[in-house]
């Protein structure tokens, strides 16, 4: 005699991508981290705002996340949603490109390259997602992504309404805008840079510059998240050591002071806790040396700070995101 036996009820369609039980390792720069509970990856605005109802509807916390090139995770499990955008546009009329928030900065590069457009040369080699430099107005070479954007195009995660904001609304600043002083209440969907022509050979030449410059003096062979502190604004410097630290003085791109050189002078090259390590190569990066944790990271942080502190009278500020 034969037992009916019920069959599981199917999953309703979410109409988004959800995975889940996600090592958060598979999604960082740094190959460390805990699990996340959920990643949702929507690819359109439509998608994203039916994320962003599931999540309110299910009431769990949530996190944007990008490329994962500057945010420390935690060695704990996540319990919500991380919030994976693959919004992959780009395109390009009247020499304006417009890129989603979800390509990376190095394919937006390969982009110009194409069409022979000049204007995001400086970003050689910066990792990421465009969305993540907008978020950080990333920069580099004496060069700011704000430099050539004209408007950017985000969901308001309260009121699920896709606005639109000209550079000024931005409110960029050094490695500051609008969308990061708003944090997890905006979702950078794209944005639109202004670009001039140019030759591409001169175009590929000059960002491949940057790319050498920084595999020759970033410790790429070892798994980081980039530089660790903001450059230190020369205002920020007491009065006692500008005399020691004029020379060193860089525009990025009004005057620093390279907090690599800082970090050297305060002896930390090669320090190491657990599996991380302040590299011998750039002292401004941690790297993750061998099967380093969060903890691990965070000791060095704390350790850099106080030298610098102790040594110089200056409180160095992370340019990463650090996850509790």
């Amino acid at each position: 005699m034969k037992t009916n036996i019920k069959s599981k009820p199917k999953q309703k369609h979410l109409g988004f991508k959800l995975r889940k039980n996600i090592p958060i390792a598979t999604l960082s720069n740094y190959k460390l981290g805990g699990k996340a509970d959920y990643v949702a990856e929507p690819k359109t605005k439509d998608e994203a705002i039916t994320v962003l109802n599931w999540i309110e509807e299910q009431k769990l916390p949530f996190m944007i996340w990008g490329g994962g090139t500057n945010i420390l995770p935690s060695d704990e499990e996540y319990k919500g949603v991380i919030l994976h955008p693959k919004f992959e546009e780009l395109s390009v009329s009247k020499n304006i490109i417009t890129v989603g928030a979800g390509v990376l900065v190095a394919d937006l590069l390969k982009f110009t390259i194409k069409k022979k457009l000049s204007g995001l040369e400086w970003a050689g080699g910066l990792p990421g997602t465009v969305g993540g430099a907008v978020r950080g107005n990333a920069g580099c070479f004496g060069g700011e992504i704000k430099d050539n954007l004209v408007s950017v195009t985000s969901i308001n995660i309260k009121t699920k309404k896709v606005e639109t904001r000209s550079k000024k609304n931005c409110q960029f600043d050094y490695r500051q805008s609008y969308f990061k002083k708003r944090e997890n209440k905006d979702l950078i969907v794209s944005a639109r840079f202004k670009m001039k022509p140019g030759k591409e050979a001169d175009i590929k030449r000059s960002i491949k510059e940057k790319v050498d410059y920084r595999n020759d003096r970033h410790p790429l062979d070892y798994p980081s998240i980039g530089s660790m502190f903001k450059n230190v604004p020369w205002k920020m410097v007491p009065s006692k050591y500008q005399t020691q630290l004029q020379e060193v003085v860089k525009q990025d791109p009004f005057p620093v002071v390279p907090t690599a050189y800082l970090l050297s002078e305060c002896k930390l090259k090669g320090k190491t806790f657990g599996g991380a390590q302040i590299s011998e190569k750039h002292p401004n990066f941690i790297i993750n040396k061998n099967h380093a944790t969060a903890h691990d990271v965070k000791s060095l942080l704390f350790m850099m700070k106080r030298a610098v502190q102790k040594s110089f009278g200056i409180k160095i500020e992370e340019e990463v995101i650090i996850l509790s």
